[in-house]
């Protein structure tokens, strides 16, 4: 019962010093041009294109995207819910996980192994919105056996290295 989204095989793909930076320099500002990227990388913007498409076809890239501030919109307030599903109930883990990346707020889902199946990430404007999200979403779904939410004071982002 895979739980990722489709399309989404492991496969290594082998990769060189510049194909590292190039995903570095990529993460920390998508829409730089290919020009600027083959200068800084210090080769030809032909050798950068195709790079990057090679990076693109075999997967390594899978997509280009933005970051949103939620706190910008109005969603002040970032949790954590961990989701623990019920024994009898495993035969529906991908319907869930399906139907809570539906759910305005939710940010990110995490299928896990360990002690609870799932986090949610969630984005919400205040602390009532995240009791009726796990009232409505989680604790009134008849697959979900408990709950715990963390709040999240900080989130930052890794070095970006690969």
């Amino acid at each position: 019962m895979p739980l990722n989204e489709p399309g989404r095989e492991s496969r290594a793909t082998q990769l060189d010093g510049i194909d590292r930076k190039l995903l570095a320099l990529l993460a920390k500002n998508s829409r730089r041009t290919n020009n600027s990227l083959a200068e800084e990388l210090g080769i030809a913007p032909s050798t950068c294109l195709a790079r990057l498409n090679a990076l693109r076809d075999s997967g390594v890239i899978s997509r280009f995207t933005i970051e949103v501030d939620p706190a910008v919109l109005g969603r002040e307030l970032e949790a954590l819910i961990f989701v623990k599903i019920r024994p009898g109930a495993r035969h529906l883990m991908s319907n869930f996980a399906n139907d809570m990346r539906s759910k305005p707020g939710v940010r990110q889902l995490f299928f896990l192994g360990g002690a609870d199946d799932f986090v949610l990430h969630v984005a919400v404007r205040n602390s009532s919105d995240v009791r009726q999200f796990v009232l409505d979403n989680l604790s009134a779904n008849p697959a979900v056996a408990t709950t715990q939410t963390s709040l999240v004071f900080e989130h930052g982002h890794g070095s970006g290295e690969f």
